[in-house]
């Protein structure tokens, strides 16, 4: 009990002896400061108890607790109050936080720090997914021993460190579950709800027969009624991620999908399609990191199609057109997703469909584990493996569509 008490007297004195020191040397102006070396110790520890607090007001699920941590105006801590309804919603199997005492910066009288996050959602994530963003926290009011969280936005320091918040960060979701599935939805999408989460959950069941891979059968889904999180993703394909209607990303160690606002309200055999080639990413995981784009969207169109009747299968006109004018070979990575990327997908799905008719269902994914080795040339294996080339591939899923789409040619 004594040592408390100690701990925090040493805190007050180091802040009050921090205050004095700025005085003194005329910071009057309100400009930043880092405070000594003892004082950030103290009041580095001092926020990490309260940042402490904030997570296990969130694993209880204690509303009360949780606003005791929060200071600031009436906006911020309605828009903390959404974090929180948020974030007790979402199955939770890890939440903690760090902070850096070397980042601490005063700022007038609160302190900018960098605060790093775990968040691990049970069942979903083989990890915790670690972020890291700037927070300010100001001393209470009646209590100067204690620091509360005043904001938890600096877009300067945000942009330059590439900060993306998810979908629970930038306002207010509704989560639904099914078995294996964990649906981020919000108000003007919930609707949508029941039929995705089924469709989701049946297209786990589909991929897991295909896929040889080893994966948790578990996924989140990201179904939100406006673009914003689609377009703050990295590295998409195409140039605008409207044009897009789903994609699969990383997320820590684990792998999610979100899908386009315009799907929501098209439920039936081709949002199935869709789901179930997201999914395909999903299972593959990291599996394909290295190998040609043609190979990986040639698998997941694969597997998708795998439950659709043969005569009920569909490609874009663009990949017919495409394969009645000739194709002399695969597209490669810098082009897959350019104008002709609806082409490019017909294309590569029938280049791993021949592969599987011709060398037996398993080909595809030998392809994809000998690809994926250090130092691999797709050619070089496909030559040692199948007596075949990229070009020859390119070749024969043309014949393959032109005789099974084009109706001239008896398809």
């Amino acid at each position: 009990m004594s040592t408390t008490r100690r701990r925090a007297s040493s805190l007050a004195a180091a802040l009050l002896g921090l205050a004095a020191l700025t005085a003194c040397s005329g910071g009057s102006d309100g400009s930043s400061a880092t405070p000594s070396a003892t004082s950030a110790r103290d009041i580095a520890r001092t926020i990490g108890t309260a940042l402490d607090a904030r997570a296990d007001a969130v694993r209880h699920a204690d509303n009360a607790a949780f606003l005791r941590q929060v200071g600031g105006g009436r906006v911020f801590r309605d828009q903390q109050q959404t974090w929180y309804d948020d974030l007790t919603q979402l199955p939770i199997a890890v939440l903690r936080y760090r902070v850096d005492p070397a980042s601490l910066v005063r700022d007038g009288d609160a302190y900018w720090v960098t605060v790093r996050q775990a968040l691990q959602l049970d069942g979903y994530d083989a990890a915790p997914v670690v972020t890291e963003d700037r927070y300010r926290f100001a001393a209470a009011p009646h209590d100067p021993d204690r620091m509360r969280l005043v904001s938890v936005t600096d877009a300067e320091w945000e942009a330059e460190h590439d900060v993306r918040p998810q979908p629970w960060d930038t306002g207010a979701i509704q989560v639904r579950q099914a078995a294996g599935v964990l649906g981020i939805f919000d108000a003007d999408s919930i609707d949508a709800a029941p039929a995705l989460l089924t469709s989701v959950e049946e297209g786990i069941s589909a991929v897991a027969a295909r896929v040889p891979y080893d994966w948790s059968r578990t996924v989140v889904v990201y179904a939100l009624s406006d673009e914003t999180f689609l377009d703050s993703l990295e590295d998409l394909p195409g140039d605008d991620p409207g044009d897009l209607d789903a994609v699969a990303f990383p997320v820590g160690e684990s792998t999610r999908f979100v899908l386009n606002p315009a799907m929501l309200d098209r439920p039936g055999p081709d949002r199935d399609r869709l789901v179930r080639h997201e999914l395909t990413h999903v299972a593959v995981g990291g599996h394909d990191d290295t190998a040609p784009v043609w190979l990986s969207e040639g698998l997941a169109e694969w597997v998708s199609v795998a439950p659709v009747a043969p005569q009920d299968r569909r490609i874009p006109d663009e990949a017919l057109a495409a394969a009645e004018a000739g194709v002399s070979d695969l597209p490669d990575d810098e082009t897959f997703n350019d104008e002709d990327s609806e082409a490019h997908y017909g294309l590569a799905w029938f280049a791993v469909q021949y592969l599987a008719d011709t060398y037996g269902e398993d080909a595809p994914w030998q392809l994809l584990d000998a690809v994926s080795a250090p130092g691999a040339d797709v050619d070089t294996v496909l030559d040692e493996q199948f007596g075949t080339s990229t070009h020859e591939l390119a070749v024969q899923a043309g014949r393959l569509i032109v005789s099974l789409y084009d109706p001239s040619a008896g398809g």
